[in-house]
Order: C-alpha cells, then structure tokens, then sequence
C-alpha cells in the first residue's frame, strides 16, 4: 500500500483521479461555475461593446433633432419607442419645457431598463468570487482530513506518504482560486464599464430631448 501511495501520478489529471469523492464533487462544480463564469462574461462584455456604439448614434441624432428606427430590444430603439410614445401622449404640453422634461424621463427610464437588463447575472459572479476560494478551501479541509486518516492506517509520516494526499488536497483551493480570480476581475471590469456607459449616455438623452422639444414634431417623425 506504501509503494502504492509512493508512486501515484502527481499531475493534475492524477490528483483529481485519486481525490476523494467529496473533493472531486467540489472541484467539478468549481470548474462547472468556472465555465458559466466566462461564458457570461464574454456576453456581458459584448452587451457593454453594443450599448457604447449604440450611445454614439445617440450623440450624433441629439445634434441632429431625429431619433433613428432601431431593433426592440436595443438601446436605440427602446430609446425612440419611448420618445415616440410620450410625445404622442404629451403633444399638447404646455411648454417647450414641459415636453423636453418628459421625453428626458421617458427615455431615462427606457436607458435604466436596458442597462439593468446587462447587469442581470452580475450577482452570481460577485457571489463566484467571494465564495469560489472557501468552497475550495473547504475541499482542502477536507482531503487532508482524509490523508491523515490514511496516514494513521500505514503508520508512516515520511513525506512520500504525506504528499500525494496533501496535494490532492491543496488542488482543490488552487481551483477554488482559478475559479474566483477571473470573476472578481470580470465583475469590476464589467460594472466600471456599465458606470461609464450611464455616463456617457446621460448627457446624451438630455441633448436629445432639449434638441426634440425645441424642433417640434418633426424631430420625431
């Protein structure tokens, strides 16, 4: 049995072969997390990539008076569908005033709800980076509870004994950490780039408004 701890594979498709069911049962659901960790990013990043283009188009109509026809589900037409209908339902607005203060909140509220829609999933990452490192921890703990379990069984505490099962055990924190790292930096990077994209499109939205309400009703058409 010595021999055999002696000569296990220590390379990291070894150790997970040897680790304990529990241990693999954590490392598996790490790189589980770890695969949904990236491919969320990678969206979210192309989401941010998309609303930054889409808040340039709307620099460029809030120059112009003209809010330009766009998919449903993007930022330039949530924003027009949104211009639209509250200037058809505030066309007899008192003043040029009372109308660029409308169409600002409508097309502020159509922003905030394209914006929240990128940060939905956001939470799981933050909660994948601060858990990810104690749930491999907690794969640590306990693959070295086992090693000294077997430890007591040979009777022999040479470090040919003690260093496959503590390195099956440490394999679990270092896949904790692999999984943690990536989403604490993916989630700062992508709520950094979400916060400069409000600012960005703030000024925007007023510009467009104050441009709408002063042109009339053919801003809008």
């Amino acid at each position: 049995m010595t021999e055999e701890i002696i000569g296990r594979d220590l390379s990291i498709l070894g150790l997970f072969q040897h680790a304990d069911i529990v241990v693999k049962s954590i490392i598996v659901g790490l790189l589980l997390a770890s695969v949904v960790c990236w491919a969320m990013a990678f969206e979210k990043f192309i989401r941010v990539w998309l609303v930054n283009r889409e808040i340039r188009v709307l620099e460029a109509n809030g120059k112009s008076g003209t809010i330009p026809s766009g998919r449903p589900n993007s930022l330039v037409g949530a924003v027009g569908d949104a211009a639209r209908t509250e200037w058809a339902e505030g066309a007899d607005a008192a003043s040029s005033g009372e109308v660029r203060d409308r169409l600002e909140v409508a097309m502020r509220a159509a922003v905030k709800r394209k914006l929240k829609s990128i940060e939905q999933g956001l939470p799981f990452l933050a909660t994948l980076g601060s858990a990810a490192p104690f749930i491999g921890l907690f794969g640590t703990v306990w693959g070295i509870m086992n090693s000294f379990t077997a430890i007591a069984q040979q009777k022999d505490t040479s470090l040919a004994v003690v260093a496959p099962g503590i390195a099956e055990a440490l394999f679990a924190t270092a896949v904790g950490l692999a999984a943690a790292i990536p989403a604490v930096i993916f989630y700062n990077q992508i709520t950094v780039a979400l916060g400069r994209a409000s600012e960005r499109v703030a000024p925007a939205i007023v510009g467009l408004a104050r441009t709408l309400s002063r042109r009339g009703v053919e801003g809008v058409n």
